[in-house]
Order: structure tokens, then sequence, then C-alpha cells
């Protein structure tokens, strides 16, 4: 029997009277399993309320409460959000790092599934540099400025994938009197994503104070650079030098102590 159930608790109720009663009185015994029937659920109400003291063993709504006592509105359960999965997020932010570009990546890539592209003018590592490295026209690094605590975001929304087998209006899939299904959905269809309000929440709850995020909110994947065919531009430049050589594409390049200048 489990400690605390209403066998339980009327064994020990009838454990108590006189002997002559016999271990099942007829009459007695009904009256005994009926307060045995609210002791035990007391019982299992003070085990409830046990659990809901402690964020590890805490469960349903009062996860939520714990949630909006300790961030506000800033961290809240999604759609069909577990209790496990829910505690994770709440110790997550309760111990997370605060206050670094590390910070800020790991909440948002912990948030839409997709690492954010970080730019700090006043940071050589993601300017680069002449004769430094990293640095290419439209390709790699960018233009440094003295910008006092200032930096660009790009966060990339988490991918959709809809609700499978479900046609919408204006599609075939959706027609009657054929092999499809379509029906009207409701929240709990489907996993709720990471609107761009939760993103710039996120942010901004991990941005060190005085500085200035600007965030640029992208879809995903990030757009691909296209390469230039010719590097520098092209000039015009016409008649050649005489010291030109032309390429099989008719430009004609220039070498000049090592470096070289490129005309159409």
């Amino acid at each position: 029997m489990t400690i605390g159930s209403q066998e339980e608790i009327y064994r020990r109720l009838v454990g108590y009277l006189p002997r002559w009663f016999g271990d099942d009185p007829p009459y007695l015994g009904a009256l005994l399993q009926g307060i045995a029937y609210s002791m035990a659920f007391v019982y299992s109400l003070i085990q409830y309320a046990k659990l809901q003291t402690r964020i590890l063993t805490a469960t349903d709504g009062w996860l939520d409460m714990i949630s909006s006592d300790f961030f506000g509105g800033t961290v809240s359960r999604t759609f069909g959000q577990t209790d496990s999965n829910f505690r994770n997020v709440i110790l997550a932010n309760m111990f997370r790092e605060r206050g670094t570009r590390k910070s800020v990546v790991d909440i948002v890539t912990q948030l839409t599934g997709h690492p954010p592209s970080i730019f700090e003018p006043a940071r050589p590592a993601d300017t680069g540099g002449y004769d430094a490295g990293g640095c290419a026209l439209d390709l790699a690094g960018g233009w440094g400025d003295i910008l006092t605590a200032q930096a660009f975001v790009t966060a990339y929304r988490p991918l959709g994938s809809g609700i499978p087998l479900i046609g919408g209006y204006d599609n075939p899939t959706a027609a009657y009197d054929t092999g499809s299904q379509s029906e009207y959905i409701s929240s709990d269809m489907y996993a709720g994503s990471a609107p761009d309000a939760a993103i710039y929440a996120a942010i901004d709850s991990v941005r060190p104070a005085g500085v200035i995020l600007w965030v640029n909110i992208a879809n995903w994947p990030p757009a691909i650079p296209t390469l230039p065919g010719y590097y520098p531009p092209a000039l015009t430049f016409d008649p050649p030098p005489p010291n030109a050589v032309i390429t099989s594409d008719g430009q004609y390049v220039v070498t000049d102590t090592g470096n070289y200048v490129t005309y159409r």
C-alpha cells in the first residue's frame, strides 16, 4: 500500500480500534473509509503543495507564477511547452550570463535556433584592417568607427514548419471532394515560435547598461553576398596603357609595385 493512500490510512485507523472490532468492521468500517478518503485527499494536497515550493519540482501554473515573479513578462511558456522544458528555460534565464557579447549570442541562439550576426564598429576583430586581414569590399569586415558603446545585431527568425497535411484557402489540396485534408486550426495545433517582440525583449534583457544595440531581424537563411566580377571596381580607361595586360574577358590589369588596378 502506498503511504497516504485511502487504504493505508484506513488500515491505520482500524489498527487504533480495540481488537474485538476485527480487521474490517462492517458498519464502522464504512465510516472509517469516508474519513480515510478525506485524509488521503488532504495528504495528496500537502504533497502537491510541497512540490510547488521549489523550482526543481514545481508543476503546472505554479511554474508560470515562478516565472512571473522572477522575470515579469519577459519569460513565458510557449504553446505546447512541457513543465520540464519550461523549467529548464527558467533556470537558464535565472543563472544566465549578462552584459557581454556572448550573452547576446547565447540568448538569441536559444530563442531562435540561429546565432546572430554582431558587428561592433570600434572592434578591429569585426571590421578587419589594412595589412592585417579580415576585410574585403562587400565580402568581409566593414567600415570601422569610434562609436561609444554601440553595436549592430542581426537576429534571424526561427524557421516555421507550418501544420502538415492541412491545406489552406485557394489551395487545391483543400478542395471539396478530393483526396485531401482541410480544417480550422487552433492554437494547440502548432508550437509557438519566437515573435519579433520576444527577440527584442531577449536582447534587451542581457544588454549591458548604457549600451545601444541596433537590432535588425531578418529571415533565415542569411543572404549570401554576390561576388563581384572584378576587384577593385572597374574604371573606364581608353585606350589601354602601354604596360596593360589584356585578359580573356577584356579587362586591362596594370601592375604597379605589387598592386593591381582593373580597367574596363
